[in-house]
């Protein structure tokens, strides 16, 4: 299996295991927050590492790609915190922190999958 199909997978059941987790502890409210953030930070996560894993042999690419997927991130969760403040709902904080948390764990999960085999070189362009 690829590595990022198997990273795409633990990802959502690491995700999954955090929502069943946070469960018990939030309101409805906060319940939505926390899905809603999951089902935004998983496919950015999934895309920011498929596009390192493609172009992890060209060192000049893959920074471009690093530094913009970082970039992407941040403006994601300024935007989503923009969002939930000006819609005023009752799950704004558990969004927000689950938010920032989930890219934070999926972000420790990438060197997991993301290894190069003995034989590779990296091209310095």
């Amino acid at each position: 299996m690829k590595a990022s199909l198997r990273y795409a997978a633990t990802g959502a059941l690491t995700l999954a295991l955090a929502i069943a987790a946070l469960w018990y502890f939030l309101d409805p409210a906060g319940r939505r927050g926390v899905v809603m953030a999951a089902a935004i930070a998983l496919p950015v996560q999934i895309a920011a590492f498929g596009l390192m894993v493609r172009y992890r042999r060209r060192f000049g690419r893959f920074l471009a790609v690093w530094a913009g997927g970082t970039l992407v991130r941040m403006a994601i969760v300024v935007v989503v915190a923009v969002l939930v403040a000006r819609a005023r709902t009752e799950g704004t904080v558990p969004t927000l922190f689950a938010l920032a948390g989930f890219f934070f764990v999926l972000l420790l999960l990438e060197p997991l999958y993301f290894r190069l085999e003995p034989a590779e070189t990296v091209e310095v362009q």
